[in-house]
């Protein structure tokens, strides 16, 4: 990787992804890694400037590396996903999804929900859940290994504010993170 010209981490409902690009300025060639793995080779190409897409985790997300020229042989690398800037995508994201991670049995997990459709992914799979309306709101139940583990979804009183959702395993609370 002796081109290596940009690194990006993404955050998805899966896990979170790295992905490289490789830019030989004076060769064109253009390669892309996706944690890891080879996505896209390009030996020759005489276009220095222009786009490469791939996907991106198991949903596939779509992602583009656009390549810039800044000025004379000065280049920019700018990631979206599913069309936005990365960093518009993340704040969108953290407006759609709330993320938890917890240590159990000796191994980290990381469980994120996803509010438009209520899937609950941990370590990078859908989870089987079953949902149940309480008396203050709803829970999303599943299981970690032998662990209950459900998400609570109660109303804030604010309408800015929406529904807060708690993660709840073996009766704690599991305090969310911020991506």
């Amino acid at each position: 990787m002796t081109d290596l010209v940009a690194v990006w981490e993404v955050a998805l409902s899966d896990g979170v992804h790295k992905i490289e690009f490789e830019h030989g300025t004076t060769s064109g060639k253009r390669v892309v890694y996706v944690d890891g793995k080879e996505v896209i080779r390009k030996e020759w190409m005489f276009k220095l400037v222009g786009k490469e897409t791939f996907c991106v985790g198991a949903a596939k997300t779509k992602a583009t590396i656009n390549i810039d020229a800044v000025s004379g042989f000065a280049y920019e690398y700018t990631l979206e996903i599913n069309g936005k800037s990365l960093k518009k995508y993340m704040e969108n994201r953290s407006k759609t999804t709330n993320t938890w991670v917890l240590h159990l049995d000796s191994e980290d997990f990381r469980v994120v929900l996803e509010k438009d459709t209520l899937d609950v992914w941990c370590n990078g799979k859908k989870m089987e859940t079953a949902g149940e309306f309480v008396d203050d709101g709803t829970e999303t139940h599943f299981n970690i290994g032998n662990h209950d583990c459900y998400i609570k979804a109660v109303s804030s009183g604010k309408r800015k504010e929406g529904i807060i959702h708690s993660l709840i395993v073996d009766n704690r609370e599991i305090p969310e993170i911020v991506e």
